[in-house]
């Protein structure tokens, strides 16, 4: 009520037109709410319209975004950033609508502070809104197909985002000759085939979240092209378009302007073929530590073997076909929160090896002689990398890495396929704590995989044994800390510190 007299949550529906970027330098997040609102279904999650300033208003409101494989309930007060009664950053076009500002400050939340917002992937957003499956195709090197591989993603309720890439940062949302803006997030809103003298032109709808800025070649709002094309058809693709920032271009000039797509799947079924797939999902959470588990990427032999092992066994084909169809995504956790303390995403990456039946830990000399099977495409420093494979059925080991050794991260591993994998969690944490964690059964204390792998760090030598005194002076920390807590237990006067639990 202190910005205008009516205060709406949400008027005449939740649309792209909400969105209009503010000084913020967050148009990732922008591209991907404008996505959002084309899929309602799934916008009624994240924004659920059970609320408003009318008699339930309290002052607050909540959102749902996916983190981590689980769903969480944000909420957030309605004081917004705001210079002469005129909110600074994200705002409607309509001065009374304040949801998309709202959403905003709620992710922001999520990630620790509306600073932790600037310069991101759409794709990580997109993930967050759905708990989808993320993919990127390069349009100078993408499949023949490319139209029809984006027309069955839109189709299926994708999420798309689109980029045009820099070579320096003088060059980050420089404004080209053509209406175009470099280094910037735009969300791809709809994909149309329209008669144009006597032939099929395939024509991509793009958004700037800017609200303004548009291009200006063929097929822009006011260009010749849409005079020769039938007109109750121009009416439906146009549907009174105006600079808004949202416009429309002949699919070769997409590909000919912008680099990179971005792709959100609702689920993991290839884009490739006509195929619906019922998907088993495997998660595993693990962490790269200094010192014991982040071994670097292969480059570094001596360490790599390091790294946290995860064994997965493929024990059936796919239907009607002699492989196994798996989708791997590797995504490191709570980055953005983490700015605040001078850190930004790890350059990560995973290998997947053939694995023998017989072992479950493999060392130095295994990786020294053996390739992969299959790998990310690259190393890069991005929040999640997804790779899809087809493999023979058999016994595999993943190894997810940071590229550089002793680099610290937490990470889950989403593992998709067709038919149930066999898997097992962290075979190399599980091995160093096996002997503790047994012995832990035996005199009734029970600690988690976090604490196992806290007490092999402190007690393990450089080869990653705990000799007899050690395993000794471990046991008697443990067991004078567990009377502390059933001492507290039966007082009920205070808490320990998380310190005592690290030993």
């Amino acid at each position: 009520q202190e910005l205008c007299e009516n205060p709406e949550f949400i008027v005449g529906g939740a649309d792209r037109t909400d969105i209009c970027q503010g000084a913020l330098g967050d148009c990732w997040l922008l591209a991907a709410i404008a996505s959002l609102t084309l899929h309602k279904e799934t916008l009624a999650r994240v924004v659920p319209n059970d609320q408003g300033f009318d008699r339930s208003y309290a002052g607050i409101f909540h959102f749902q975004f996916w983190q981590h494989n689980r769903w969480l309930d944000v909420v957030v007060d309605d004081r917004l950033p705001a210079v002469r009664n005129r909110l600074v950053l994200l705002h409607s076009a309509s001065n009374n609508e304040f949801w998309s500002a709202l959403l905003e400050k709620a992710y922001a939340k999520l990630n620790g502070s509306y600073e932790s917002l600037k310069g991101g992937s759409t794709l990580e957003a997109m993930e967050d809104f759905t708990g989808g499956v993320g993919e990127t195709y390069e349009t100078k090197s993408a499949p023949t197909d490319l139209f029809n591989i984006m027309k069955k993603a839109y189709d299926r309720g994708s999420m798309m985002g689109c980029s045009i890439d820099i070579t320096s940062s003088a060059e980050s949302e420089a404004q080209t000759a053509s209406g175009l803006v470099k280094g910037h997030a735009y969300s791809i809103t709809g994909l149309e085939e329209v008669n144009y003298r006597g032939k099929k032109v395939k024509l991509i709808r793009i958004r700037n979240p800017w609200g303004q800025v548009e291009w200006n070649g063929a097929w822009s709002d006011e260009s010749r092209e849409w005079n020769v094309i039938d007109s109750s058809e121009k009416q439906r693709i146009l549907q009174n378009s105006m600079d808004d920032g949202e416009f429309w271009m002949e699919f070769e000039d997409f590909k000919a302007n912008y680099d990179k797509i971005e792709i959100c799947n609702l689920t993991p079924d290839s884009l490739t073929d006509d195929t619906k797939r019922k998907w088993e999902v495997n998660m595993f959470e693990g962490n790269w530590i200094r010192g014991s588990t982040a071994g670097g990427c292969r480059n570094f032999i001596d360490t790599f073997w390091t790294n946290p092992q995860f064994k997965l066994t493929l024990l059936h084909a796919d239907d009607n076909n002699d492989k196994c169809s798996v989708v791997i995504a590797l995504m490191q956790k709570n980055r953005r929160a983490l700015r605040k303390e001078g850190l930004d995403m790890q350059t990560i990456g995973f290998a997947l090896y053939e694995a023998p039946a017989d072992e479950d830990h493999l060392g130095k000399d295994f990786f020294r002689y053996n390739g992969s099977k299959a790998r990310s495409k690259t190393y890069i420093n991005v929040r999640e990398i997804s790779e899809r494979f087809t493999l023979p059925p058999g016994n595999y080991l993943l190894v997810p890495t940071t590229f550089q050794p002793h680099d610290e991260a937490d990470f889950i591993i989403r593992i998709f396929s067709e038919k149930a994998a066999g898997t097992m969690y962290d075979i190399y944490v599980w091995e160093y704590c096996l002997s503790i964690s047994i012995s832990f059964k035996q005199i009734g204390m029970h600690l988690n995989t976090k604490l196992l792998q806290l007490l092999g760090l402190r007690f393990a030598d450089e080869n990653y044994d705990i000799d007899f005194d050690d395993y000794l002076t471990c046991i008697v920390r443990l067991e004078n800390m567990f009377r502390v807590f059933q001492a507290l237990d039966k007082s009920k006067t205070g808490q320990v510190n998380m310190n005592i639990l690290q030993v």
